[in-house]
């Protein structure tokens, strides 16, 4: 279920799986152990949920794209999901939720993890009275040279 260890694993990936959205809040029905499969049996990766979509429908999974985004925010709500938003309309979900920023490769519409450590912020502005920072997230986008 990617590279990041789950606690308690029973060698059963599905069980794995069922546990842990039990230990994060939610029930885990036939849809969230099926969207849970696609999304982490593959390593860490970013999807988008139209992209889900099609790998839901090639796997057989029978569920609505609303119920992909439904499902996604639940599992970032939860934590066991990042939300990445790229232009402001296109939203990847990524499976690594360890601190750690992002390269965008513009034309392909690919995300890319930059492993933690390598990208320096070096001043934030204060949060406002009553708030924190929950997290930076920084975009590096490319391109092909010219």
């Amino acid at each position: 279920m990617g590279s990041r260890a789950w606690p308690e694993q029973s060698g059963c990936p599905f069980h794995d799986l069922r546990r842990r959205l039990r230990q994060v809040g939610l029930r885990p029905t036939r849809q969230r152990v099926g969207l849970g499969w696609l999304l982490f049996a593959k390593g860490d990766r970013h999807v988008t949920a139209e992209l889900l979509f099609e790998e839901a429908a090639k796997a057989r999974v029978p569920v609505s794209l609303a119920t992909i985004y439904n499902t996604l925010h639940q599992f970032t709500q939860a934590g066991l999901l990042r939300e990445v938003a790229v232009d402001g309309a296109k939203t990847y979900f990524d499976t690594n939720v360890g601190n750690h920023h992002h390269f965008f490769i513009e034309g392909e519409n690919v995300l890319v993890d930059i492993p933690d450590g390598q990208v320096a912020v070096a001043t934030l502005p204060r949060a406002p009275d009553g708030m924190e920072i929950a997290r930076v997230d920084v975009v590096v986008r490319l391109r092909p040279r010219r």
